[in-house]
C-alpha cells in the first residue's frame, strides 16, 4: 500500500537521529530556567518472583504539591479543568513530532529524560490508541531505545485527562537487565499473543519485529492491530472510541497490556511503570508495605489476579 505509506509519512515532522539530542539540549535549558522541576529520589531492589523490583522513595514532593494545589486554585477560579498541555510549557518543548503529536519534557520528573508525548488537540486519555499515536510513539524509540507507556485513565495511574503517551530510556536500572521484568519475558509461551506464567494477573504479551525501527512509518498500522489484539485477548472491547482501564507497555521488541482494577493498593500507586518492575513510593511506611506485600502481590492487587 504505497498510498498508504506516503500519507503515514507525510506526518512526521520529527528529523531523524535528531530527538535525544533535543531532549538532553533541551532538559539542560529547562533545568538552567526552573521550567523542570525534577523530584530527587532514593532507590533500593525488592526481590519477589525471580524479578529485581526497583523501587524508588521519594525525598521531596513539596513542589508537586504546591504546583496540584496551584491546578486545583485555576480549577476552582476559570471554572474548568486545568490543562498542562494546553498550552503546554515552552520551556519544556523538545520537538514537533508529527502534525497530529509534539513531544515535551515531564515537568516533575523521577526518571531522567522522561518524556510526554502528546496531542496537538484535546483527547482524552481514556480514549483508544490511535494509528497517529503510534506513528508518534514509534517515531520517538526509533530515534532512542526506550521504554514508551500509556496509563489509560485515572484507575491506571494516569494523573492529566489530556491524552499523552509517555517514554523513558533504557535502561530502568542502573545494573543488571535493562528493565526489571525482562528475565520473565523469555517464558512467555510460543502464540502470537502470549502470556507470561510467572504473571498472577491478567495480561497479554507480543514480540515485534525490530527490525521495524528502520521504517517506523510502514510499521505503526501494523502495531495497532496487534494492540486491537492485545485488548480483545485481555477482554477489553472498545465501545465508544474508549475500554476499560489499562496499562500498556511498549519496547523496540514486544508490547505488554495489563487491565487495571483499581489504582492504588494499600495507598501505594500504581502506573505502567509497575508492571515493567519499576515501582514508586511516596515515603518510608509505604516502602514497609510494599516490602511486606512482596510487589509482585501490589501488582496482583491493582489488576486483576489469574
Amino acid at each position: 500500500m504505497p498510498e498508504g505509506k506516503e500519507m503515514a509519512q507525510g506526518k512526521i515532522l520529527l528529523k531523524p537521529g535528531t530527538l535525544w539530542t533535543s531532549v538532553k539540549e533541551r532538559t539542560k535549558h529547562a533545568l538552567q530556567c526552573g521550567a523542570l522541576l525534577s523530584i530527587p529520589t532514593e532507590f533500593e531492589f525488592v526481590e519477589q518472583d525471580e524479578v529485581r523490583f526497583l523501587v524508588r522513595i521519594l525525598s521531596n514532593l513539596a513542589r508537586k504539591d504546591a504546583a496540584k494545589q496551584k491546578q486545583k486554585k485555576q480549577t476552582v477560579s476559570s471554572g474548568k479543568d486545568f490543562n498542562p498541555f494546553l498550552p503546554y510549557e515552552e520551556d519544556l518543548f523538545v520537538a514537533d513530532i508529527s502534525d497530529t503529536h509534539v513531544c515535551i519534557l515531564n515537568k516533575f520528573n523521577v526518571v531522567e529524560y522522561h518524556l510526554l508525548i502528546i496531542t496537538r488537540v484535546f483527547e482524552e486519555q481514556e480514549s483508544l490508541l490511535t494509528v497517529e499515536d503510534f506513528v508518534a510513539m514509534l517515531a520517538c524509540l526509533a530515534d532512542f531505545d526506550g521504554l514508551a507507556f500509556y496509563n489509560s485513565g485515572k484507575i491506571a495511574g494516569a494523573s492529566q485527562r489530556h491524552k499523552h503517551l509517555q517514554i523513558v530510556p533504557l535502561p530502568l536500572t542502573p545494573s543488571g537487565v535493562q528493565i526489571p521484568i525482562e528475565p520473565l519475558l523469555a517464558s512467555a509461551n510460543q502464540d502470537l499473543i502470549a502470556t507470561i506464567p510467572v504473571f498472577p494477573f491478567v495480561h497479554a504479551f507480543a514480540t515485534i519485529n525490530p527490525h521495524w525501527v528502520k521504517s517506523p512509518l510502514t510499521t505503526a498500522e501494523a502495531t495497532l492491530e496487534c494492540y486491537h489484539k492485545l485488548l480483545r485477548a485481555v477482554g477489553l472491547d472498545a465501545v465508544d472510541g474508549k475500554s476499560g482501564a489499562y496499562n500498556l507497555l511498549v519496547t523496540r521488541e514486544w508490547m505488554l497490556i495489563v487491565p487495571r482494577s483499581q489504582e492504588h493498593f494499600l495507598s501505594i500507586s500504581v502506573n505502567s511503570l509497575g508492571f515493567a518492575g519499576a515501582l514508586l513510593v511516596r515515603n518510608e511506611q509505604q516502602m514497609q508495605i510494599l516490602k511486606d506485600q512482596g510487589p509482585m502481590t501490589i501488582l496482583k492487587n491493582v489488576a486483576f489476579s489469574t
